[in-house]
């Protein structure tokens, strides 16, 4: 045995160290595999995002996954999902038949399943399966209940009771809550209903139709043929980024520029229209207008918009779409005056007060980090336009001349006075020659 001593700054003290046993535990420490697995894309919230504000990553009633399955306080809704998967399973000719082809479906793919979670997944088999068929059939049952496709219990919690159904809202669009999309489609497709239905996504899309905006979006489940969908957020997330997807040139994203507050584009002559689109990061600035597509405010805004930025700070080599979204907003919204300007133009549906939702802007994007924003080139803009002196100019008079009735009666009577002047001039002028 090899070992080395190490004298202090006191002559008297001895440190020894073991060399071979240090080195042996090194070796059996990286023997394990060190590299996060390709599928890996469900997180735990980083405690520096998670400080901010906890109650919109944690689940509020119902465990989704793994993660949470130990919490006490999630505990009662674990009868609402076994009734659920009862549901699913008594409209089968052989309920336990058709049981016993989940559980097997699932165990297949368990393999690759674990691997969409990072961190250690210290459950056994067994344990892992359960929970998968059991999170997995529930969310399946709420989806096909919430479209009709399956009918409703008159003493359903879920859509009899409120709050159940805002606490879900929340819920299922955690990062730390969710489950991977292959585990849903596999399940999805061994419960499907006599005579067929809509496809997984559509349901999942239908469910959230009002999460980002009071309109429908237009995006249809076509669009999302090409792309691998890990979970339900990444669902989401892509359908806010799909009118972007041939848009990804470097160029643009490089460097950042101050954007001016609401309050000081307005000064500047800019104008504020709501615009319709699929997308609400869809911003855009063209002869002296930004339009800007209307976003939602209300209860679960937060946790969806926190959730998207903790998913794209996490996930490796992920755009930072949304985060670069949360950015624009910050400096956009500096105060309630300029939140006011916003929802007087109809940017935002606020079912907030102006000082909590302003508040919230101010707080979205801090401690997150933007490697490319993609805002660059619509900040280039709007800076170049604001410089200009013809904008600015004509929005000072306009705003303290043409503002109020007695200043526009002023300026006619100016008008008038300066052209019988002109004329007076003229005429005297004439008669002179």
């Amino acid at each position: 045995m090899k070992t080395i001593v190490m004298a202090s700054r006191s002559s008297k003290d001895h440190i020894t160290i073991n060399t071979e046993s240090l080195a042996s535990s090194f070796e059996n420490m990286m023997a394990d595999n060190l590299f996060m697995s390709p599928n890996c894309c469900i997180f735990r919230t980083p405690k520096i995002l998670l400080r901010h504000n906890e109650k919109a990553y944690h689940p509020n009633a119902f465990s989704i996954g793994p993660f949470h399955h130990e919490t006490e306080q999630l505990k009662p809704t674990e009868k609402i999902k076994l009734k659920y998967l009862q549901g699913i399973l008594q409209r089968s000719l052989r309920p336990k038949e058709r049981l016993r082809q989940l559980i097997e479906a699932i165990r297949v793919v368990q393999v690759e399943a674990r691997e969409y979670y990072a961190g250690p997944v210290t459950l056994n088999v067994e344990e892992f399966v359960k929970i998968m068929v059991l999170d997995g059939c529930f969310i399946i049952e709420l989806l096909r209940k919430d479209a009709d496709e399956v009918a409703k219990d008159p003493d359903d919690p879920i859509f009899s009771m409120s709050c159940l159904q805002e606490f879900l809202n929340h819920d299922l669009i955690l990062l730390e809550n969710q489950i991977p999309w292959l585990v849903l489609d596999c399940l999805f497709n061994l419960s499907m209903p006599p005579g067929g239905g809509k496809s997984l996504i559509q349901l999942t899309l239908d469910f959230f139709s009002n999460i980002f905006s009071s309109s429908k979006p237009s995006i249809t489940p076509d669009q999302f043929n090409d792309l691998k969908i890990m979970h339900i957020l990444d669902l989401l997330r892509h359908s806010l980024l799909l009118p972007f997807r041939n848009d990804e040139s470097d160029e643009k994203h490089l460097g950042w520029q101050p954007f001016p507050c609401a309050t000081s584009l307005k000064d500047a002559g800019i104008k504020f229209k709501r615009v319709s689109s699929s997308s609400i990061l869809d911003i855009t600035f063209s002869n002296g207008v930004l339009e800007i597509p209307p976003l939602l405010l209300q209860e679960t805004t937060e946790s969806i918009l926190r959730n998207l930025i903790s998913f794209e700070q996490c996930y490796p080599n992920c755009p930072p779409r949304v985060t670069s979204y949360a950015k624009l907003m910050d400096y956009l919204i500096d105060t309630t005056k300029d939140m006011e300007i916003l929802c007087e133009n109809d940017i935002f549906d606020n079912w907030l007060n102006l000082e909590d939702a302003t508040q919230f802007f101010n707080q979205l994007y801090t401690d997150a980090h933007v490697k490319k924003f993609y805002y660059h080139e619509l900040c280039r803009q709007v800076n170049s336009y604001c410089k200009q002196f013809w904008p600015r100019w004509r929005f000072f008079y306009v705003h303290n001349y043409f503002g109020k009735p007695w200043a526009v009666t002023a300026q006619i009577v100016v008008a008038i006075f300066l052209v019988f002047a002109f004329l007076h001039t003229y005429y005297t002028i004439k008669n002179d020659d």
